[in-house]
């Protein structure tokens, strides 16, 4: 018999997001460590993910398994690569009529948690708890189509972008919570008409249960890319327009001919190719160029980087988050804050005792990016986990998931708002 909603018993819980474990993209391992917290709380959880790796599509995942007493199902769905609008369009809407089949055979949910991957993923869960019940919660990692907008794949005003925004309207003012990630995405979700007493405030959280500074996986990874005598500027994660990379690559440039530096590029997305074709364009042997490193390595690549680069577009403040700065922090490696003046990284380094281990530039001012890398070499300022001790325990993997699965579980009219701080 299916569980009321206000039950403070085991409930039936589903997750949707295109990527889970043990795909290794943002995205899927803060799912999959939500998905563990909830399993490990009782609760009976399903979650519905794609079957390719979302950026290696030629990597299939099992179409059904349980693992971690998770049920996971997994759906197929066009893999026709992201070279424009109309492929990613396809490739979106092929797994969201997927995903709606395989959801009509479930049973009733008592809660539906939608993330933002793909977009109006959220829609089919405000669909579907209208026809089975329950309750829909929706976990902003990023805001479409305003994000599609400032990125140039959609126009403003447009008929495309007034029908997504009606949807995307609907589906934040449908939720209970609506869960964003720092008070720039909070403040744009209050704009759009949400009531404040909906919106809870949660970052992410660093991976401190597998990620932490590793000495000898350093060396290793140095020594297998030829970057053992090299001051190593790293950025990690997604390439994509909404962390434009333009600056950092001509800093790159200038600085080719002195072989003491080195830049370091790993990870995947639509900007990846970019990073390649600016090396070969400009024959730069300066910089090294990886995909996404598997979890269990992720320490060792993580750990490689004298220098972390953290890149927000202007204007995505608010749309899309730094989620890259938790790992940051919790090796205590110096970083490099390639962006507008406000943004949620300064917010978190002006908590941070010493402000030599935080650097910041603007977009196009080399100067000051080239600045900053020689100044943090000049400082030697090791990693030091201990650097960021306090804010680190705040934002710990097990004090975050407290606060956002309670937020999930008792909802904004359940009594139970979540941390809704630094919304003004």
């Amino acid at each position: 018999m299916p569980m009321d909603k206000d039950s403070a018993g085991p409930r039936r819980i589903l997750l949707l997001n295109q990527a889970f474990h043990p795909d290794v993209v943002a995205t899927a391992q803060v799912l999959t460590d939500l998905a563990l917290e909830f399993a490990r709380l009782g609760h009976e959880v399903t979650v519905i993910a794609g079957r390719q790796g979302y950026d290696d599509p030629g990597r299939l995942f099992p179409k059904s398994e349980r693992w971690g007493g998770i049920r996971i199902e997994r759906v197929g769905a066009l893999a026709l690569g992201k070279a424009n609008r109309w492929r990613r369009a396809l490739n979106f809407a092929s797994f969201l009529i997927a995903c709606a089949a395989r959801m009509a055979r479930l049973p009733r949910q008592d809660l539906v948690v939608a993330l933002t991957s793909p977009p109006l993923v959220a829609f089919l869960a405000t669909l579907w708890v209208r026809v089975r019940g329950g309750r829909y919660a929706y976990w902003i990692m990023d805001l479409n189509p305003d994000e599609a907008v400032a990125a140039g794949w959609l126009r403003a005003g447009a008929p495309a972008e007034r029908l997504l925004s009606a949807i995307s309207g609907h589906c934040l003012r449908s939720a209970d919570p609506v869960v964003a990630l720092d008070r720039f995405m909070a403040r744009r979700v209050l704009e759009k008409g949400v009531s404040e007493e909906r919106v809870v405030v949660q970052p992410p959280w660093p991976h401190d249960d597998r990620v932490r500074y590793d000495p000898a996986g350093r060396a290793e990874f140095r020594a297998r890319h030829g970057l053992s005598d090299k001051w190593v500027v790293m950025y990690s994660g997604n390439h994509s327009p909404c962390h434009p990379l333009d600056t950092l690559l001509e800093v790159a440039r200038r600085m080719e001919s002195e072989e003491d530096f080195a830049f370091c590029f790993v990870g995947g997305g639509s900007g990846w190719s970019r990073v390649r074709d600016f090396r070969e364009r400009h024959c730069l042997r300066n910089i090294t160029l990886l995909p996404y490193e598997p979890a269990e390595r992720l320490s060792a690549s993580l750990s490689a980087a004298d220098l972390h680069a953290v890149v927000i577009g202007d204007a995505f403040v608010g749309l899309v988050h730094p989620c890259k700065i938790y790992n940051i922090l919790a090796l205590g490696t110096p970083f490099l804050c390639i962006g507008p003046p406000e943004n949620h990284v300064a917010d978190l380094a002006a908590r941070l005792p010493d402000a030599r281990a935080a650097h910041f530039a603007a977009h196009g001012d080399l100067a000051a990016v080239e600045r900053a890398i020689r100044g943090s070499r000049e400082a030697a300022l090791g990693p030091d986990p201990a650097r960021a001790a306090t804010l680190l325990a705040e934002l710990s993997r097990s004090a975050a998931l407290g606060r956002l699965t309670a937020a999930l579980l008792g909802g904004t009219r359940g009594g139970c708002a979540g941390d809704a701080a630094g919304l003004d």
